[in-house]
């Protein structure tokens, strides 16, 4: 793998630099945070700001609102706007899982419209699928879809959906014939999250934020038009969503190593450097050298993907590795912080509490995107070449499958 900048990509690197300088805010040491109604906010004024710029979607065709270049196009312009204050991965669920599904199985006209307007933030979209008896095993959702001529009434609970209550549109996963294996009874469709018979709920978390929500549909109508892929295939449509999930989110997901070695360089541990400290450094070399890998493993999936391949078991690596190591930074940094640790205002804390935020998130991104187990066997099947865990419900009609909600 050669990651050094052809000489296009080095031309388009100190454009986005010189474009960035010119429109970007820098980041400022004590920058309060911001409430995510706030945050949302400007995410809003920052993506159109790049629509109108070329700078939206770098990888989507341009009739779609994109700008027609590459997956190593995106990495570059990732590099350099990280060192601005800029939200630039606030609807990277939209754009990163939502717009290949729409991009795949929607037709000519419907992409046309939609596409567009989620590349510049004007339409925000979110991503239905877990529910809560499906989880890791989201071929057990039990949200229903009866068709009726042209029309589809849908019946059922989502739970953990990013953004929703910001959201214009979502995709949601649903069960049209349970009468066959999980796997074959599934419909993806695309809904108004406005509508009549759509009820979002917010979940309060533990840092005081509202990230996830739970999604209601009592007899929410949708046409027949707004069916993604064919009537039965669903699960299909929802791995290339998964695949596009995780390869989207490999580029705005924390380990927490950068702003660990920004806290060592400044902390005194009693009357010594923290960055002297004999286990701070042997944490701190551990660290560095699973950032490293994740890095380049990051990397040989992007280049792959810029090939024409798919995101692969890289993207789980990365996943299990970063997302555990970001709890484990943030716990152990929050123990050199000592009493300071337990600050969470952000104008009184190290680093604006971020590590005390980070480590309240910390399960949230273990389970986005698919958790550890489900990380685990994908490297094991995928990498190793271990057989599949044995399944009790094989063979078996979905509404065969025995379950404790069964009335």
């Amino acid at each position: 793998m050669d990651f050094n900048d052809t000489p296009e990509q080095a031309a388009f690197r100190e454009a986005v630099r010189q474009w960035l300088n010119a429109n970007a805010r820098p980041k400022r040491e004590g920058e309060s945070r911001k409430s995510q109604a706030a945050l949302f906010d400007e995410a809003k004024v920052w993506y159109k700001k790049l629509a109108d710029a070329g700078y939206a979607c770098l990888d989507w065709p341009e009739e779609y609102g994109g700008a027609g270049l590459s997956q190593i196009h995106k990495v570059i312009w990732s590099q350099e706007v990280a060192h601005y204050a800029e939200p630039d991965g606030y609807f990277v669920i939209g754009i990163g899982n939502c717009g290949p599904a729409i991009m795949h199985f929607a037709p000519e006209e419907q992409r046309q419209a939609l596409l567009p307007r989620m590349a510049s933030a004007e339409d925000v979209w979110c991503q239905m699928f877990s529910e809560p008896s499906a989880g890791s095993d989201v071929a057990g959702l039990r949200t229903s879809a009866v068709r009726e001529g042209d029309t589809w009434t849908v019946n059922g609970q989502k739970i953990w959906t990013s953004g929703a209550q910001h959201s214009d549109y979502g995709i949601v996963l649903c069960r049209t014939d349970p009468t066959v294996s999980k796997y074959r009874g599934l419909t993806m469709f695309y809904i108004d999250m406005h509508q009549s018979g759509v009820e979002v709920r917010p979940i309060k978390q533990m840092d005081g934020d509202a990230h996830f929500n739970e999604v209601f549909f009592n007899d929410a109508k949708i046409p027949d038009a707004q069916r993604l892929g064919e009537v039965g295939e669903g699960w299909g449509a929802a791995l290339l969503v998964l695949m596009n999930e995780r390869l989207a989110i490999s580029g705005v997901q924390p380990d927490g190593f950068p702003e660990f070695l920004a806290l060592v360089k400044q902390l005194d541990l009693g009357e010594q450097p923290a960055r002297e400290h004999p286990a701070v450094r042997e944490r701190l070399a551990d660290w560095y050298c699973q950032h490293a890998g994740i890095i380049a493993s990051t990397n040989r999936m992007l280049t792959a993907v810029a090939k024409g391949g798919m995101p692969g078991a890289e993207a789980a690596l990365g996943k299990l590795v970063g997302a555990a190591m970001n709890q484990d930074i943030a716990h152990y940094a929050l123990q050199l912080m000592g009493e300071g640790g337990s600050i969470m205002e952000p104008d009184m804390a190290e680093q604006q509490a971020h590590f005390q935020r980070a480590l309240l998130f910390a399960p949230g991104i273990r389970l986005a995107g698919g958790t550890d187990e489900v990380m685990r066997n994908i490297i094991a099947e995928q990498v190793l070449g271990m057989p599949q865990e044995p399944r009790a419900d094989k063979g078996l009609a979905f509404c065969d499958i025995p379950s404790g909600n069964a009335g």
